[in-house]
């Protein structure tokens, strides 16, 4: 795939747009992929949506999202588990290869960063194999620092490496987010790494803009409106050997509040501008 072709739409970055209403959008414009969340497939129907993806001939590109496994509570840590076998069977429901996992903050009360990670760890050693034998990836997404309290503790790629590469490639890899990564002067090194040994599952864009909202969780921009360079950043992954789809992912209030045809369109454009 080349150009344009590659362009995928994150479902989250147009959320206001009905299941029905995302996929006739994504036909009209020529947009070739999606990459759906958990909660509007289960709300319009795990089967519904597979038939209805499947039918307009779009590629679900990824699914998330998976995770958060850093309980410390064992009934806790159970339940993540169980969630998670369920989200690979979804993925491999809607006919996608990658689910995309966060992999979970500091559980209340601890500080122990270490033991998060460990025990993200334990839980990839538990999943790998049963996602693998379903034909899906997990692809461990590092969040930028300033969600690794509450929502992620992993925070660069090389510690999202050092954790997926205790497993085989075709088990677990993953995800390159410019929103996440773009201030690391080592990422580049490390997407290198990570293509070497096939690991790269997804590649997602998204602008730094400021200031960020209240919260810091919506503050994904609009592609061309902030600090980053889409074209580097992609020939970083290119170089690295992926040629797979790119999914723009924004979570934006205000967005989310104009019409999502009109944001839709707008993204597509905005791709072509800035990293096609």
């Amino acid at each position: 795939m080349t150009g344009p072709a590659r362009f995928s739409i994150n479902q989250m970055t147009v959320k206001q747009l009905p299941m029905p209403e995302l996929v006739e959008s994504c036909l009209e414009l020529g947009i070739p992929g999606v990459g759906l969340w958990r909660e509007p497939v289960q709300s319009y129907g795990l089967d519904a949506t597979a038939k209805l993806v499947r039918d307009a001939g779009l590629a679900v590109t990824t699914l998330c999202r998976g995770g958060f496994f850093t309980a410390i509570d064992p009934r806790e840590r159970a339940r993540a588990l169980d969630d998670n076998r369920a989200a690979v069977d979804e993925a491999a429901t809607l006919g996608t290869d990658t689910l995309v996992l966060v992999s979970g903050g500091l559980p209340a009360g601890s500080k122990d960063l270490h033991g998060a990670r460990e025990r993200i760890a334990d839980a990839l050693g538990e999943l790998g194999p049963y996602a693998a034998e379903r034909g899906v990836r997990l692809a461990i997404e590092p969040l930028h620092p300033m969600y690794a309290a509450d929502r992620c503790v992993v925070s660069t790629l090389a510690q999202a490496l050092d954790l997926a590469e205790r497993f085989p490639a075709d088990q677990v890899g993953v995800t390159v987010d410019t929103y996440h990564i773009w201030w690391d002067d080592t990422a580049p090194a490390q997407i290198a790494r990570a293509g070497a040994a096939g690991r790269i599952h997804t590649f997602q864009l998204a602008d730094w803009t400021t200031p960020l909202p209240e919260g810091v969780l919506n503050g994904r921009g609009q592609l061309g409106d902030g600090s980053i360079d889409m074209r580097e950043w992609r020939s970083y992954v290119e170089a690295a050997g992926y040629s797979g789809p790119i999914e723009v992912e924004l979570f934006n209030d205000e967005l989310w509040a104009r019409d999502g045809r009109e944001v839709l369109a707008e993204t597509a454009a905005r791709f072509v501008e800035h990293a096609g």
